[in-house]
């Protein structure tokens, strides 16, 4: 186990999108916890959307994110990265905007968006998708439901909480 407790499972195995799907929804809920929001379940739904679009992603080699009525009320989060991402490293990388994160002022930045709709207290389901590129490269989408990231007065204060202090 690593040091955020999520556990690095191999890739090389049959069912990898599941595993790595299982992967960074486990790498989630241990972050969630540490916020006191409860555990996400895996859609085998939005799974399906997250690795259309991420094979969409990895064909154009161009990370941006999908039209907004194309996922319906979904949030998503992207990734990239040259090699192979792991779920863990994907998950780690998002979370690490915590750092950037003012609890005593909560509201939406471009810098933590990544780690807010991981937290989101409310959102309920996750959908992960991995596709590789032609030159390697990985891309990783993240579906979430209800979605995050709700800007309007109160949302990030009652979705977003600081990190439990162990005790």
């Amino acid at each position: 186990m690593g040091k955020s407790g999520c556990l690095t499972l191999p890739v090389s195995v049959p069912s990898a999108s599941k595993q790595f799907a299982e992967e960074v929804l486990q790498c989630h809920n241990e972050y969630r916890k540490k916020h006191q929001a409860p555990p996400l379940k895996l859609s085998s739904k939005l799974s399906r959307e997250a690795a259309r679009y991420a094979e969409s992603l990895a064909s154009t080699r161009i990370l941006k994110h999908s039209v907004e009525s194309s996922r319906g009320s979904c949030g998503e989060n992207l990734a990239w990265a040259s090699y192979d991402q792991t779920g863990k490293d994907v998950a780690d990388r998002w979370y690490d905007e915590v750092k950037q994160y003012n609890f005593n002022h909560p509201g939406f930045s471009s810098g933590t968006g990544h780690f807010t709709a991981m937290v989101w207290k409310s959102s309920t389901k996750l959908g992960v998708g991995k596709a590789t590129a032609s030159d390697g490269s990985s891309f990783v989408v993240a579906r979430y439901t209800p979605a995050g990231n709700i800007t309007n007065q109160g949302h990030f204060e009652n979705n977003v909480l600081p990190p439990k202090t162990s005790s």
